[in-house]
Parts: C-alpha cells; structure tokens; sequence
C-alpha cells in the first residue's frame, strides 16, 4: 500500500522544510477548518471518529495491516504489543465514551453545537457554549503512539485545525492515522497536518507557533519549559510533562487462585508498551501479611513475564537500553548473592523482563522495558512515605485490593495526590474521559462563552 502525499510527513526523506512551508501549511488549516470542520455538528464527527475506529479494530483494514508491518521497525515495539495496544486504543472510542467525555468536561453533549444549559444554568437563566482554538499544534513525544492519536481524536471533536509535529523518525502511526481520516472523509482530513523535524529548529518552530492558537506538548520538564519559553502571549500552552506510576496490591487480594491472577494483571500493566510512558509501573508494593508474602508474589510475576514473553515479546532494544539492563541486573545480582533481601528473576539469554524483590521499600525509578520492582511494606501509608519522593508526580495507581476495602484505599491514594486510580492491570488503558494529569481533556482545549438570558 502506497501512501499518497497528502502530509508532510509523506514528503521524501531528502526533502527540506522551510519556515515558509510550515506558515503556508498553518494557514491552509485554518482556510479548510473554516469551510469544513468549523460548522460540523458533534454528532457528525463523533460518527466519523468511532467508524474509522471500528476499521482500525478490523484485522485486515489496510492501514491496519502497514501499521503492524513497518510499527515495528519504526517504534521498536513488536507487532503483538503494537496489536494490543492499537486494539486498547481503538476500542475506548464509542459513542458512549464521547457522549459520557462531553457530560463530564462540559456539561452537556451539544455544548460545542449551540447555548444550552445544564441543571444548574437553568435555575439562573444562563446558557453557554465551548469554543475551540482555530488552530492547535501538537509537540508529539515520539515514544508512544497513544497520546498523539489522543490529542488528534479530541481535536477534531472540538473542530480545531491541526497541526502534529512528531520528532525525527516517530510520525508513522500519527501519519497513518490521518490517512485513514482523510481516506473516509477527505475534507476533515484536509483540517489535519502531520510533520516530523528534530526538535530545536528554531525557524520552523518559530513560524509554527507564530500561526498557533493552543499548543499541547509532551516530553521532560526541561522540554516543556523551553517550549513554553518561546511561544507568543496570546498562545495557550498544554504541557504534559515527567509523570511515574506504581502499584499497590493489597493482602487481603492474596488469596488463593488471586494471587495468579494479580500477578497476571501486572504482567499486563507491565507488558503494555514496554513500560513507556508514565502510565507504567515502576514500582509494586506488596502488602505483608496476606496469604502469598512479597517475595513469593515477585516469582510469580516473574513466571507471567516468561509466559508473556511467548505470546507478546518485547522486540529489540537500541544498544544503549539493553545495555543499562544488563548493568542494573548486574548489580542486583551481586547484591542478591550477600544479602537476603534482595532476590532478582530474569529471562535467560535476552534482557526481555526482569523482577528484583527488595525488601527495602524506597521507591525506586525502573530502567523499563519491563524492568519491574517488587517491594514489601505493612500498609498502604508506609508505601506512601517511601514513594513521597514522587509525591505530586504520580499519574496512575494500579490497585488490587478485597472490594470492601478499595474505596478507602482509592480516597488515601486520592488525598495524597495521585491523579487517577485504576484496577491492576488497567494501568495503560485509561477511559476516554480520564482527565489527564488530573485535568480534563476538553476542558483545557476549549474556552466559554456565557449568556445570561
């Protein structure tokens, strides 16, 4: 399958980009978004998004079937996890999902449409409508596909013109993304642009934000403060930056056949994207006193790492990555060899997974591609102190907890300041209406506009 050269991105490699391009390109955005997004109904975009979503779930859609194929080479994930995570994606993507995303972020599924009122504007004759930025720019992180596909999916819901700007070598999935919009709907495609370029180029990124309305950037804290450095005043900037997660998993949810199953579900937590992202656990902390004790649960993740290992492999590391691996399982490996407390579980002849147990709690930064620490403590509150270190940078908590006892667990995690609880083995499968960072996806895109009647 040949792409067409609808973007950017489809340019050849050897072609040159100029501020100029970048200024042309922004300006037809915002021309196709007057004419054809801008006066779009919701109801006939979210159509849009959710049929092209159903293709992506099809096993022989074509873009489907290229993203697997050239995804592994271009993203260094192994076409099993790339399928798995695609089909996680791909699946949030409803109507119900997008009518329950507009009720929570903004009150009311017409709310971009025209004035309506919710509950409480009615007792006080107000209406109000969300409006969109005209044109937004994305700064793609580049590790994971999800979040851009993310950014792109909410753009077109609320009717912006955009722009994605992916590192060098990282714009296949978000490329392949907009052809399948253009290909159902050239017009909408059209409100799209897609365009890779080594970060720091001062010319195109100057003319790229001089024409933005919103920028959303993801990357490290220090990329983040550089960008919002050199964007105009009248550009709003939406920076998701250094965030980490661990898991914690209750006693009382080691019983029995539980125990298998717990440990299955951070497989998976651990598994998803290869640990990237900062949705990922770096860290389970174990509860002692229940029925399997931490070191026997670190066994058992590690026999469902191996089994993982069989149906989802990892895929190849740069040499630097399965270098640092190497390096940390050999330090833990002498350390385990002189002190009990520390116990490690590797894959033979490959640095596809590995478990360390260690009965020290401080929480502890993974070198990821399914590098994964276990740690022991008595209670949820001792797992908090020793990850204070983190302390409002946690994005998401994997639970595994007895029924009776999550809510309480969930309010603790909540007061201390975790933005999103989750059950283990749903960590990198946020809902459509997860408020990112602790903030609400639309909500940060759109402005109001009241009427007081």
């Amino acid at each position: 399958m040949n792409l067409p050269n609808y973007f950017l991105a489809d340019l050849p490699p050897e072609a040159t980009l100029s501020a100029a391009m970048i200024g042309e390109a922004c300006q037809t955005l915002k021309r196709n978004r007057e004419h054809y997004l801008a006066h779009r109904s919701t109801h006939s975009l979210v159509r849009v998004i959710t049929d092209v979503a159903k293709s992506w779930l099809e096993p022989d859609y074509p873009f489907r079937e290229l993203a697997l194929e050239q995804g592994p080479a271009a993203t260094g994930f192994s076409r099993a996890t790339l399928a798995r995570g695609l089909d996680t994606f791909f699946k949030q993507l409803t109507r119900e999902h997008f009518d329950a995303l507009l009720e929570q972020d903004l009150g009311h599924a017409q709310r971009l449409d025209e004035m309506v009122s919710g509950e409480a504007e009615r007792k006080s004759r107000r209406a109000s409508l969300a409006r969109a930025p005209e044109l937004v720019v994305h700064i793609a992180a580049g590790n994971l596909p999800s979040p851009t596909l993310s950014e792109m999916v909410l753009g077109v819901l609320v009717r912006s013109a955009q722009f994605v700007k992916c590192a060098s070598g990282t714009s296949r999935l978000p490329r392949l993304f907009a052809h399948s919009l253009y290909e159902l709907e050239p017009k909408l495609g059209a409100c799209l642009e897609v365009a890779e370029w080594r970060g720091g180029n001062a010319d195109l990124e100057e003319a790229l934000f001089d024409e933005a309305d919103c920028v959303t950037g993801t990357g490290s804290d220090e990329t983040l403060a550089a960008i919002r450095q050199r964007l105009p005043p009248k550009v709003r900037f939406l920076g998701y930056g250094h965030r980490v997660s661990f898991a914690y998993v209750a006693g009382g949810a080691l019983t029995g056949l539980h125990a298998r199953r717990i440990a299955a579900a951070a497989a998976a937590d651990v598994t998803a994207w290869n640990q990237q992202g900062c949705l990922s656990p770096h860290v389970i902390y174990v509860e002692q006193g229940g029925g399997v004790p931490p070191e026997l649960f670190a066994s058992l993740l590690a026999e469902e790492l191996e089994r993982r290992e069989e149906t989802e492999p990892r895929g190849d590391l740069p040499v630097e990555a399965a270098a640092a691996i190497a390096s940390r399982r050999a330090f833990y490996e002498v350390r385990a060899a002189h002190s009990p407390d520390t116990r490690h579980w590797c894959s033979r002849n490959s640095t596809a997974w590995t478990v360390v147990y260690e009965a020290d709690p401080r929480f502890q930064l993974s070198c990821l591609n399914r590098f994964i620490y276990v740690k022991g403590v008595k209670d949820l509150t001792e797992a908090l102190q020793n990850a204070e270190s983190t302390r409002g940078q946690v994005s998401t908590v994997g639970l595994a907890a007895p029924e009776d006892k999550e809510r309480a667990l969930a309010t603790e995690l909540a007061r201390w300041g975790a933005a999103r609880v989750c059950r283990l083995g749903r960590m990198q499968e946020p809902p459509l209406a997860w408020r990112h960072d602790g903030r609400p996806a639309l909500g940060d895109l759109v402005a109001w506009t009241d009427w007081e009647m």
